[in-house]
């Protein structure tokens, strides 16, 4: 009798296995035939492997299927090409159009992958997070990024070889708060509204590129949470980052510039972490309110020409004197003491 139960169960557990498994989603014919387009433009590839018509097509790797509205969907709508050496050649932009329902594209550390961003991604018009990070992708940032993605969020094109200006485009997106451009060949000047519909939280990274001119004003109304425009070639002003209305300010990375402005007048948020200005041309002094800011983990002024006391106290006895090295006048610990 109880191995008769023990058999029951076993039967309703592997029908219940096969009923969820069944209840999955499938693949849609089209999206099918777009991914195998993909995959004959990349040469068969061995990512693409496992991509067969004996498995449906939101089973192969790399790819997700449906949402948490339609889990059962059978459309396509993530693609990730990720971390392979193997794959080389242009991004098929009109066989990945053919996945209409994409929300998500993504090819990070595929070096092999070379030329343009493809004109023909325009037409996928509901996608929420591009990502070419770490390829050879290069030329020039399309408009229609900004012109198109209605409802793009996320958009990272860092460590490629793009060149030319940041299009202006890129600030019409309504939904985009976090934008990673670093580690390109970027020239020109940053749009003054970029990001300012991004709401609550803002990302911003350009570092290592060649991008001149201001920090626009405009971004004194931007609630960065994090910015980095380190290893450029910007002048003037960078005041409007902080004040007491950057609550969300986290981390400030602005190193490597010839900015200008007045230190001793900022006022820092405080839960700012990391902050580094070094290598400008910052003058004033260090704000005593540094001295109760306890969740600073990364300071460095130097290279600039700032004067007067480091502040002591809160965790400021944790930066060393590289910290602070290289400027005009300042003194006190980790420095010469203060002559007065």
């Amino acid at each position: 009798m109880a191995r008769a139960v023990v058999l029951l169960l076993l039967a309703v557990a592997a029908l219940s296995c096969t009923s969820a498994a069944a209840s999955g989603p499938s693949c849609h014919a089209d999206d099918s035939a777009a991914l195998l387009a993909v995959k004959a433009a990349f040469n068969n590839a061995s990512f693409f492997e496992y991509w067969t018509p004996e498995f449906p097509c939101c089973d192969w790797y790399g790819v997700d299927c449906g949402d948490d509205y339609l889990p059962s969907d059978d459309r396509v709508i993530s693609l990730a090409i990720t971390r392979d050496d193997n794959i080389t050649g242009t991004i098929p932009g009109d066989a990945i159009a053919g996945l209409t329902r994409l929300r998500d594209i993504t090819f990070f550390k595929v070096p092999g992958i070379t030329g343009p961003i493809p004109a023909a991604l325009a037409n996928i018009s509901g996608l929420r997070v591009l990502t070419i990070s770490h390829t050879a992708v290069s030329g020039p940032i399309p408009s229609f990024i900004g012109d198109k993605f209605t409802d793009l969020g996320i958009l990272d094109l860092s460590f490629n070889s793009l060149t030319g200006a940041i299009p202006a485009s890129l600030a019409k997106p309504p939904k985009l708060n976090s934008i990673d451009l670093s580690r390109n060949r970027l020239t020109g000047s940053i749009p003054r509204l970029l990001l300012s519909k991004a709401g609550q939280q803002a990302f911003l990274t350009l570092s290592h590129n060649n991008l001149t001119g201001r920090i626009p004003a405009e971004f004194g109304a931007v609630n960065f949470v994090q910015i980095d425009l380190s290893r450029n070639q910007l002048t003037g002003d960078a005041s409007m980052l902080f004040g007491s209305g950057k609550k969300e300010l986290v981390s400030a990375y602005l190193s490597r510039n010839a900015l200008s402005f007045n230190m001793s007048q900022l006022q820092l948020p405080e839960e700012l972490n990391f902050l580094d200005v070094s290598h400008n041309s910052i003058y004033g002094s260090i704000p005593a309110q540094m001295a109760n800011m306890t969740d600073i983990q990364l300071l460095n002024v130097s290279y600039n020409r700032l004067c007067g006391e480091v502040p002591t106290g809160g965790n400021m006895p944790s930066f060393d004197a590289y910290c602070f090295q290289h400027n005009k006048c300042l003194c006190g610990a980790p420095l010469s003491p203060c002559t007065h």
